[in-house]
C-alpha cells in the first residue's frame, strides 16, 4: 500500500524554505523522496508514521507527498508558502519605560503573527490582520529599540521605537495653602508632568489622591500640624516642595442653602447658613468659584456661578479649612412649545394648557406682562393655568428656579379676543323648513366656531371680522334667538322669525 500523509505541521512557512516541518501519516518505511509541490527536500525518516524535513524554496500552496517503494501518497495535504511580513509604520513611535501603552503596527503580510518584539521583549498582541497589529508595549529602559513581527513567513524588517524617561514633576501652586490640623479637606495641586502620581505627601504623611491629570492633582489632606512641605512623586521622581500650613482655626460648617437650586446661567443670589464662616476666602459650586457678597460668622451670601444641568457640591473655605459640602442643583430653563388653546376672551378666566419642558418647579406663568392664576403642574412637560385679562397677541412665559422661558422655540403665543357682537340679520325671517342663507353682521366674528338658531347649530362661514353667512336650520314657526360663539364667548342674541311653510 502506498504511503498515506495525514498532516504536516506547521502548514505554512517562508518562500526561502528552511522551515522545519513534521509529516504525520503511515507507510513511510523505506521512503525515498519527500516533495513540496515539484521540489524535493532533505528529510529524516523517524518511523513508519513520522518524517521530519526542511522545506525547500517555493511559492503559493503546494501538495506534500511522500514516495516509498510501495508508491507515492495522494492525500492532497497542503503547505502554504507565506510572504515575509513587512512593517511600514508604528503609532506612536515612542512611549513610557513602564510600557502598557497601545501601539499600532502597520504593514503587509502580518496575518498570523506569532510574536511582536520590542528589542528582545515580547509585546502582548491585542488584534491582528494582514495590514495591522495592535499590541501592548512591554516595559523597557530609556533608549531606542527595534520592533519586529514574526509570522510563519519569517521575521519582518525592524522599525525604531523610543522609550522615554518620565519627566520630573513640577509644582506651581496649592489651593488652599492652609487647612485644619484634622485634615480631611480637599487641596488642589497645580503644575506640570503630574500624570501618574503615585504619592502626594504633606510632610511625612500621605494624602489620598482623588483626581490626577498632567497639570492637576486633587487630594484629601492628611492630619498634621505646623507648616509642612507638599510634594508629588511620579515615575519621573519627586517634585519641588510647596508649603502648606495647618491652622488651629475652627473648620467652617454649612447647615443650609437658600435657594438650593438655580439657573445654569448663574447670577442668582444664594445664602449659605452655618457656623465658623467668618473670613471665607472661597465659596465653590463644584469646581467653580462664586462671588462673595456678604460674610458673617453664620452666613455668607454669594452670586452663583454658571454650571451645567446637574447637582454640585457647595463648600466654603477659610483659614480653618473647607466645610462639609451641601448639594445645589443647576436647573435647565423651562421651555414653552405649545398652548391649548391659543385664543381666549379679553376678560380672561378660561383654562389654558401649557406644553413644554422643565416645568415641574414652575413658580409663575405670565401672559405678556400679566400673571396667570390657578397654576397646576401636571408633569414636567405640561401644566394648566387660568388666563388673566389682556389684549392683543402676547407671549406666554413660564418661570422656574432654572429661569424664564423665551419665545425662541415652539408656539407660545396667545391672542385675546373681544366678545363677539351681532348688529343685524339679513333677512331676519325665513321658511321654517330652513335652508335660507342668512347674513349675520357684527364685530369680532373672525374666530366664530358656532352659530345657533334657537339653540340649533347652523352651518356657517365666517367671511370677515364683521360678517358671517349661515344657513338656517329647520325650526318651528315663531321667533328664535340667533347667537354666534367664539373662543371669547357668546354674542348677544338677535331675533329670527320662522315663517310657516
Amino acid at each position: 500500500m502506498a504511503p498515506v500523509v495525514t498532516s504536516v505541521s506547521p502548514a505554512q512557512g517562508a518562500p526561502a524554505g528552511g522551515t522545519s516541518v513534521t509529516i504525520i501519516g503511515s507507510g513511510f518505511t523505506g521512503a525515498t523522496l519527500v516533495k513540496f509541490g515539484p521540489n524535493g527536500t532533505n528529510f529524516i525518516l523517524v518511523s513508519d508514521t513520522l518524517i521530519t524535513a526542511k522545506t525547500p524554496t517555493g511559492t503559493g500552496t503546494v501538495e506534500v507527498t511522500v514516495t516509498a517503494p510501495t508508491g507515492t501518497s495522494t492525500q492532497n495535504v497542503l503547505f502554504t508558502y507565506t510572504s515575509v511580513p513587512a512593517l511600514s509604520s508604528l503609532s506612536p513611535a515612542s512611549g513610557p519605560t513602564s510600557g502598557g501603552n497601545t501601539v499600532i503596527l502597520n504593514g503587509t503580510n502580518l496575518s498570523g503573527a506569532t510574536s511582536v518584539k520590542f528589542g528582545s521583549n515580547p509585546a502582548a498582541i491585542l488584534t491582528n490582520t494582514a495590514t495591522q497589529i495592535t499590541v501592548l508595549a512591554p516595559g523597557g529602559s530609556p533608549s531606542s529599540v527595534a520592533v519586529t513581527v514574526t509570522t510563519a513567513g519569517g521575521t519582518s524588517n525592524a522599525l525604531s521605537y523610543t522609550y522615554l524617561a518620565a519627566p520630573l514633576p513640577v509644582l506651581s501652586s496649592l489651593s488652599p495653602t492652609s487647612g485644619p490640623t484634622s485634615g480631611g479637606n480637599t487641596v488642589t495641586l497645580n503644575g506640570a508632568n503630574l500624570a501618574g502620581a503615585t504619592s502626594v505627601k504633606f510632610g511625612s504623611n500621605s494624602a489620598a489622591i482623588v483626581t490626577n491629570s498632567a497639570t492637576e492633582v486633587t487630594v484629601i489632606a492628611p492630619a498634621n500640624t505646623g507648616t509642612v512641605n507638599v510634594t508629588v512623586t511620579t515615575a519621573g521622581g519627586t517634585s519641588n516642595a510647596l508649603t502648606y500650613t495647618y491652622l488651629t482655626a475652627p473648620v467652617p460648617s454649612l447647615s443650609s442653602l437658600n435657594p438650593t437650586s438655580g439657573p445654569t446661567s448663574g447670577g442668582n443670589t444664594v445664602t449659605l447658613n452655618g457656623t465658623n464662616l467668618t473670613g471665607a476666602t472661597s465659596v465653590k459650586f463644584g469646581s467653580n468659584p462664586a462671588t462673595i457678597v456678604t460674610n458673617t460668622a453664620t452666613q455668607v451670601t454669594v452670586i452663583a456661578p454658571a454650571g451645567p444641568p446637574s447637582s454640585v457640591s457647595v463648600t466654603v473655605t477659610m483659614a480653618g479649612g473647607t466645610s462639609n459640602p451641601l448639594p445645589y442643583f443647576y436647573l435647565a430653563a423651562p421651555t414653552v412649545s405649545d398652548l391649548s388653546t391659543h385664543l381666549g376672551p379679553a376678560t380672561g378666566g378660561n383654562t389654558v394648557t401649557v406644553f413644554g419642558s422643565n416645568l415641574t418647579l414652575t413658580s409663575a406663568v405670565n401672559f405678556g406682562g400679566n400673571p396667570a392664576t390657578g397654576i397646576t403642574v401636571v408633569s414636567d412637560n405640561q401644566l394648566t393655568v387660568t388666563a388673566p385679562a389682556g389684549s392683543g397677541t402676547v407671549v406666554v412665559t413660564v418661570t422656574t428656579p432654572g429661569g424664564t422661558s423665551t419665545a425662541a422655540t415652539g408656539n407660545p403665543y396667545y391672542t385675546y379676543l373681544g366678545a363677539p357682537a351681532l348688529t343685524s340679520l339679513t333677512p331676519s325671517h325665513g321658511s321654517n323648513l330652513g335652508g335660507d342663507a342668512i347674513v349675520l353682521v357684527g364685530s369680532n366674528l373672525t374666530y366664530t366656531d358656532a352659530v345657533t338658531f334657537g339653540g340649533i347649530p347652523a352651518s356657517f362661514a365666517a367671511i370677515s371680522d364683521t360678517q358671517i353667512v349661515a344657513t338656517s336650520p329647520a325650526g318651528a314657526p315663531g321667533t328664535v334667538n340667533v347667537v354666534a360663539h367664539t373662543p371669547a364667548g357668546n354674542s348677544n342674541a338677535l331675533p329670527y322669525v320662522y315663517d310657516p311653510s
